[in-house]
């Protein structure tokens, strides 16, 4: 099936600024997740189609090129038709050229050093000539990229690499495997394997450079009296403390427990009252706020 396009895939226009393709794909993949979704393979065909758009105009030469006709929505090169002008026109008295400024009468040598594949040119001579590399796709959770790990990198039915993942590994991140890419010719080396990292998101960490950004539900006695409280990271659970009368929207930080040891984890506190109402609270409430009266939206105007 073709691919669709990519900004009717994301829901943004043509002319969407980065952080509007950023925000579109968040909103989008976080709601699609396959995590998020067990068992429905929509939301997963979703999420790969939402994955793979995000991943084109996320990338500013492969956006470029597709807005010029130049890629499909899959990121594959498009056809081009060559005409006799391609090849005829050019200075007087100069030679016929392809497309790629090739003479005709210098292809054989060209073809003829790969003939073969033993790397010797026509006239005999030996020929050698470094492998060309190999360009693949990897997809890794968020606690893989923030912690690192190894993962198994399928390239055909019969082979696979094995892929070192660097804790603190970002999103569109090129990794490099040498001597993994196509074989070389004439006794050469081989060429390397290019592997481009793509960060799934995750249902509640962000990354924000080297930090990690978390919203963390509290009580409301946690809220009101403070304690401690224990805290999910990507690198396990940690004991924080809650200041008294801290209110949704509370930043506390965490230093050293960002990317890689370098960033921060930023913990804002979110509120959360008993689900289904607490009737003992309620009673509480109505005594306690006509003695206690004050006003969140005070200075507030539309």
């Amino acid at each position: 099936m073709e691919a669709r396009d990519p900004y009717q895939v994301l829901g943004v226009k043509k002319d969407a600024t980065d952080d509007e393709i950023r925000s579109a794909y968040r909103k989008l993949a976080k709601k699609h997740h396959p995590d998020l979704n067990p068992g429905n393979k929509q939301a997963e065909a979703t999420f790969k189609e939402v994955s793979a758009a995000n991943e084109l105009l996320s990338d500013k030469e492969k956006r470029a090129r597709y807005d010029r006709g130049e890629i499909d929505a899959s990121g594959a090169e498009k056809q081009r038709a060559y005409s006799y002008n391609d090849f005829a026109e050019g200075a007087p008295g100069a030679r016929y050229h392809g497309a790629d400024g090739v003479p005709p009468e210098d292809l054989d040598d060209l073809f003829a050093f790969f003939r073969g594949g033993q790397g010797v040119r026509g006239d005999g001579a030996a020929f050698r000539m470094r492998g060309a590399d190999s360009h693949y796709a990897l997809t890794v959770d968020f606690l893989t990229a923030v912690n690192g790990a190894r993962q198994r990198l399928q390239l055909a039915s019969d082979k696979s690499l094995e892929v070192n993942i660097p804790a603190g590994v970002r999103d569109g991140q090129i990794l490099r495997l040498a001597g993994q890419g196509g074989p070389g010719i004439g006794g050469g080396p081989n060429g390397d394997a290019l592997i481009e990292i793509h960060v799934t998101p995750h249902a509640l960490f962000q990354r924000d450079g080297d930090n990690i950004r978390l919203e963390l539900p509290i009580t409301l006695p946690e809220a009101a009296l403070g304690g401690k409280i224990n805290v999910p990271l990507p690198s396990g659970a940690v004991v924080m403390t809650v200041p008294a009368h801290s209110n949704t929207g509370t930043m506390l930080r965490l230093k050293g427990k960002g990317i890689a040891g370098k960033g921060d984890v930023l913990v804002t506190l979110k509120v959360v009252l008993p689900s289904g109402g607490d009737s003992t609270l309620d009673d509480f409430l109505k005594g306690w706020a006509p003695r206690h009266p004050y006003d969140p939206r005070k200075g507030l105007a539309s």
